[in-house]
């Protein structure tokens, strides 16, 4: 083939006009550990830190690079494309440690996938010439580096390790078809030939262990989720529960198998790999266990409500039965105390937890328990989170589910027909039933958990390139393959936003040209690959389906002032599907010219002319006239298109595809889907992924040494400049939606009103500094910023209200909501640009995203809206498209069922809904805008719970200038433990406040040296902490030193392993009283009785929460906090009561009870028992996790914020952030790039 230059000039490096800047790329938890940290690599200046972090956290090879090459001669092969091997000779001349290293240049990635390309392609005959291939080679190398494109990430895992370093490993039974001889081939190592392959469909049949059957199936899945790709099955061959077995019983049922290949599947995923596994799971509308399978996550779903619910109801109720039994008034050794008959507190107990259901069983063994002296009990609770041990507890959570529909069951369901469900041993009909009542349940199991999703099984297979070869049974995880069983394909994506001419449409030819190159990468990487099966490889090198896309149309669109819903913006969108379609196919039909068509295509060729014509009729807006389609496509209506020359082109491609394709045939059976992009998306600093519009106008752009600052979505102000408005104009909407960071110039709550409210301007500075990168106005005021002492004294605050959980400053101040919201938009801002100034109404669907935006924000895009969308692009798609199509919290059933109807009228091949809410792990978007109503008690709480902890970390690292002297009678405690074999005694002491002042070490049976080392290391740490250097400095510096003792350790209950004395120490400290429990081994859930909820009815916090908080207090000041580590915890009973007494006893020698004051004893108290004298069993205390309980209202303030900025409120499975977006079916993280699908 002829490859010409249009990005690059012969002799002209690719990277010219590039300046690389050196930068440290890090991924952090939200706990401040760092996942991933990599130093001085080499990356365009352009690309931001999230596209660098994800290129050197996924993409870099970390081992194995050899620091000394040499090349490897092929005779037929140019020097300057010979593959390199490690120069042994002299890797051995250096030291050990420093022979191998990892990948630290992008240009080294860019350089390997593009060589080696260029090698395969080179080997295969692709090229005319040698200057073809260094044409082609330069060019690659460009678009990568520009960000123009980008391959699925199994390429960069893979592509070019065996090329570029000569790394090699033994062979893992992958095969492939030597191009030369096309004969099958056992891969002799583990990269020579690469595994580039995202996508895969394979095939299950109705056996239970034979090859091809499905326990072989487990295995085969397996061996591509290893290797971070994605599979998809079809599972309708297995016969449904019931049925016959040749051995006379009867089959368990089609359920029973899919919910061990998702515990599989669930195993494989947590394994260690890079990326989570992938699946889809495909069953057809007449299978026998359709209506199981159709329920199967709602059930799962519901499982889940029911254990979180019913575990801490019954934490709570078994709690106050084992309370009511130790606290009651009686005689301390009476038996009465164990009968309901005679302890009125314990029947109360008793009843109230057979009210919710408690087993009689569970309730007479916590009495039991209570008989044998126990006070406390560890009944484990369940939380909704997506990873979370309820989840992990049921099945169907590791996969995405279809069902497969056909154009007569749809019809039947129209003309309100029966639906017969057909045996798969014999073709009998098993059972009938009203098609709606299917189809009802197919509405509601969407509307209730978002799966199944929906294919339109006729409509695939009539857009079947090779339907001689067999049918479209399946697809992959992500819904944009379809074709044969047991195929595999090849992805990769055009980012569109740098295809921008400099008139703002669309270059064309730069367009048409990256196009055609990247149909030749993929192409060539069928040649090169191998394969996780022989079946696979086979059909592979048969059928050639590749799968071309493109990312990026939201934003595109956007910046030509074009809404998403929208007929310019439709016929854009489908002008350049068309386009990149057509001219694939053009170059596939090309290279069949000079290297044959595929090698099935003789079995099929009046079928692929048949759909290539389809294709070509609807580029050029024909209504009528197609070949065997049941359902006419949606054409491409030139007169929407704003820029003229977009349908000329489209048109145009599609004669040269058809054209030559009759002529030569086509190399390849499929080329084109729309996958999801999601790492390769971020990569590319794409701002929306696929076809997917845009999910949230303001974005929050992460620094190089961490942390983030919000910045307007880069398309916005370009689009805004297309619409009209001025410089002055812009600057002030960009404000609006991102925040002033200050009070100067605010509407409410000036500088003056706060004067005005005894704020000095000492105090006003204070605001000021920490107002610019505040999420919101209130974690700004609250005690932390002033101190207690002003709050008090200067603004007349009461003391003990501003320690209140749910105290809101500026409320106590005499601001009212609407000052506040005013205020909190001016100085944080919207997030949206609705009510925004200058901004016409006109031109506010130019900004809808696929949810609200910010607070405020009303507009989002319909389902109808996405689903148009689809339809303008699909008839431009061998395959189909990954999409999502959101829907609000109060869509119904109805609405769901009718937008599953309208992609099947508008020829769509595959619809998958999300209704907001419709995840238990997920709260819903609207509900979380509206908890952030400043009188909504709750919520204020949970502002303040953050605000505390946010600024309280800040205030810590203040070094007080005078030493703090402990109290001459203080608490502590004392923890013993072994390190390596020596023991290890470590003494705190505490202030009146709960925090530490001092420590003391001592080491059993060590000599006086290192036992006296110890001794004033302690004293030396004891004066920094008195004189207040932050205990977390101490630390970060002492964790992790490595010296002798060190190894295992055993008396301590979260701490498994040190490095050393002080790693040990330290941990324990900061486990202790910093609640850092990333240092600990054993997390607090596993070793304390713990609970998210207290179990009171809501609403109702006001005497009692006062109540608990004095009592919490006044046990701080006799209990060590580190010795609780913080989970010391008051809890309170259900039933109202008027007055509330919490009475608290300590004594050496008796038992602390609670004293009931005129009320039934529903009320569980707490007391405490001096521990000198008396034992662990006799103690009648009660402890909750304080840590679990702010961890769980800290995790749900980060999941509002996540939601408002515009994120879909889960923690990324891989580093935790909550920076989840949808991303086709899928999800993808903005944080570290992880995504739960296959591109």
């Amino acid at each position: 083939m002829r490859i010409t230059r249009k990005f690059t000039q012969e002799g002209v490096s690719p990277y010219a006009d590039i300046d690389f800047r050196k930068s440290s790329c890090v991924i952090k938890n939200p706990d401040g550990s760092v996942v991933f940290e990599m130093n001085d690599i080499d990356v365009p200046g352009t690309w931001s830190q999230v596209a660098s972090d994800v290129l050197a956290q996924k993409y870099f090879r970390k081992a194995g690079v050899p620091v000394a090459l040499k090349p490897v001669k092929e005779k037929d092969v140019p020097s300057w494309l010979w593959r390199q091997t490690p120069d042994i000779a002299k890797l051995e001349k250096m030291p050990k440690e420093g022979r191998y290293i990892s990948e630290t240049s992008a240009t080294q990635v860019f350089d390997r996938l593009a060589g080696t390309w260029t090698y395969w392609g080179w080997k295969g005959g692709y090229f005319d010439g040698e200057s073809d291939a260094q044409a082609f080679f330069d060019e690659m190398r460009y678009q990568l580096s520009h960000q123009m494109g980008a391959p699925n990430s199994p390429q960069w895992f893979n592509t070019g390790l065996h090329w570029a370093y000569g790394i090699d490993g033994p062979a893992q039974g992958h095969s492939y078809v030597d191009f030369k001889t096309g004969e099958l081939t056992k891969s002799a190592s583990a990269y020579e030939h690469p595994q580039p392959h995202a996508c895969f469909i394979q095939s299950v049949s109705d056996d239970l262990v034979n090859e091809g059957g499905i326990m072989d199936l487990w295995t085969r899945e397996a061996r591509l989720f290893k290797f971070g790709s994605g599979t998809g099955s079809n599972f309708s061959n297995v016969r449904g529960e019931g049925e016959t077995l040749s051995g006379g019983g009867r089959s368990s049922g089609l359920m029973s198998f899919l919910k061990i290949g998702d515990r599989a599947a669930g195993a494989i995923k947590s394994g260690g790999t890079t990326r989570r596994a992938a699946k889809m799971v495909v069953v057809d509308i007449d299978h026998p266990d359709i209506e199981n399978y159709i329920d199967w996550k709602v059930v799962e779903e519901q499982k889940v409500a029911a254990l979180v619910a019913g575990s801490k109801l019954a934490e709570k109720h078994l709690t106050e039965v084992l309370a009511a039994c130790t606290n009651w008034d009686g005689a301390a050794d009476s038996e009465d105390r164990f009968l309901p008959r005679a302890n009125p507190q314990l029947k109360e107990a008793v009843l109230a937890a057979r009210a919710v259901m408690i087993p009689d069983s569970y309730i007479n063994k916590i009495i039991e328990f209570a008989r044998q002296g126990f006070t406390e009990i560890n009944f484990k609770t369940y939380d909704t989170d997506w990873d979370s041990e309820a989840y992990l507890t049921v099945s169907g959570q590791n996969s995405n589910n279809s069902v497969r529909v056909s154009n007569g069951f749809l019809q039947a369901v129209l003309d309100n027909g029966d639906w017969e469900l057909i045996r798969r041993t014999d073709g009998k009909v098993d059972k009938t039933i009203p098609a709606r009542e299917l189809w009802d349940k197919v509405g509601e199991a969407a509307w209730a958990c978002a799966d199944p999703g929906i294919q339109y099984d006729t409509t695939i297979n009539e857009w079947h390139t090779c339907p001689n070869s067999g049918r479209i049974n399946a697809s992959n995880p992500c819904s944009e393959y379809m074709f044969l069983d047991d195929t595999a394909c090849n992805l990769a994506s055009m980012n569109l936003m740098n295809f921008r001419s400099d008139d703002g449409g669309v270059d064309i030819a730069a367009y048409e040209h990256a196009v055609r190159l990247w149909t030749v990468v993929l192409e060539i990487s069928v040649l090169m690959a191998q394969f996780p099966s022989d079946r696979i490889a086979e059909l592979s090198y048969r059928y050639r389906t590749l799968g071309l896309g493109y990312a990026n149309i939201g934003g595109l669109l956007m910046s030509m002032g074009i809404p998403y819903d929208s007929d310019e913006g439709r016929g854009i969108g489908a002008a350049l599907t068309a386009i990149m379609c057509g001219v694939s196919y053009a170059t596939s039909a090309e290279m069949a010219s000079e290297l044959g068509a595929f090698p099935g295509y003789a079995d099929n060729a009046d079928e692929m002319l048949r759909v290539m014509r389809n294709h070509r009729r609807a580029a050029h807006g024909e209504q009528e006239g197609y070949e065997g389609l049941t359902i006419n496509p949606v054409p491409l209506v030139a007169a929407d298109s704003p820029y003229a020359d977009l349908p000329v082109a489209a048109r145009a491609a599609w004669d040269k595809a058809l054209e030559l394709g009759e002529k030569h045939g086509y190399r390849n059976a499929q080329t084109t889907v729309i996958a999801p992009t999601g790492t390769i998306g971020l990569v590319m600093d794409c701002d929306t992924t696929g076809i997917e519009p845009d999910f949230a106008l303001v974005k929050f752009k992460k620094l190089a040494g961490g942390g983030y600052f919000k910045i307007i979505n880069r398309t916005v102000p370009v689009a805004l400049a297309t619409l009209g408005y001025t410089e002055r104009q812009i600057r002030d909407i960009e404000k609006y939606a991102v925040g002033h960071g200050t009070l100067v110039g605010s509407p409410t709550i000036t500088h003056d009103d706060l004067k005005a409210k005894g704020f000095n301007d000492d105090a006003i500075t204070k605001i000021e500094g920490a107002l610019a990168n505040a999420f919101d106005i209130k974690f700004v005021f609250n005690k932390y910023t002033f101190g207690e002492e002003y709050c008090v004294k200067q603004l007349g605050l009461d003391a003990k209200a501003i320690n209140s959980m749910n105290f809101d400053m500026l409320a106590a101040l005499g601001f009212d909501k609407k000052q506040i919201e005013l205020a909190n938009t001016y100085v944080c801002g919207a997030m949206t640009l609705e009510q925004a100034p200058h901004m016409r109404d006109e031109d506010l669907p130019v900004f809808d995203c696929a949810n609200p935006c910010g607070r405020i924000g009303k507009r989002y895009l319909s389902a109808e809206s996405h689903i148009r969308m689809m339809a303008a692009a699909q008839p431009f798609i061998s395959g189909a498209i990954s999409k999502t199509i959101n829907m609000p919290n109060n869509a119904s059933i109805q609405d769901c069922k009718d937008a599953y109807m309208l992609s099947w009228r508008l020829c769509l091949k595959a619809n998958a809904l999300y209704r907001d809410g419709s995840k238990l792990s997920q709260p819903l978007n609207s509900a979380l805008v509206e908890e952030d109503d400043y009188a909504d008690q709750s919520s204020s709480a949970k502002v303040a719970a953050v605000s505390e902890q946010i600024v309280e970390k800040i205030i810590e690292r203040v070094v007080q200038g005078e030493r703090r002297s402990l109290p001459s009678r203080r608490k502590g405690y004392t923890q013993k433990a072994t390190v390596g074999g020596h023991k290890v005694y470590l003494r705190t002491g505490e202030y009146e406040d709960g925090k530490i002042g001092e420590i003391f070490i001592d080491m059993h049976k060590e000599g006086a040296a290192f036992r006296s080392l110890m001794n004033n290391f302690a004293i030396a740490v004891s004066i920094g902490l008195q004189y207040g250097v932050p205990l977390e400095e101490y630390v970060e510096a002492f964790t992790f030193t490595r010296f002798e003792p060190s190894g295992m350790v055993s008396g301590n209950d979260a701490i498994k392993m040190a490095t050393s004395i002080l790693d040990y120490m330290f941990r324990e400290l900061a486990i202790s009283y910093l609640g850092r429990n990333d240092l600990a081994h054993v997390q607090p859930s596993d070793i304390l009785p713990d609970t998210v909820g207290k179990g009171v009815a809501e609403g109702g916090l006001g005497k009692e929460a006062k109540a608990e908080d004095r009592a919490i207090e006044t046990i701080r000041k006799v209990a060590s906090s580190g010795f609780v580590r913080r989970n010391l915890y008051v809890v309170d009973g259900g039933a109202p009561v008027e007055e509330h007494v919490t009475t608290l006893k300590a004594t050496g020698t008796d038992h602390g009870h609670s004293h009931d004051h005129g009320q039934h004893a529903a009320t569980a108290t707490a007391t405490i028992s001096s521990t000198t004298t008396v034992t662990s069993s006799e103690t009648a205390i009660l402890n909750a996790s304080e840590e679990v309980m702010s961890a769980s209202d800290a995790k749900m303030d980060r999941i509002r914020e996540a939601r408002m900025k515009g994120y879909e409120g889960d923690g990324c499975p891989d580093c935790g952030n909550f920076t989840l977006v949808r991303n086709g079916t899928c999800l993808k993280c903005d944080s570290c790039g992880g995504t739960t699908g296959c591109s």
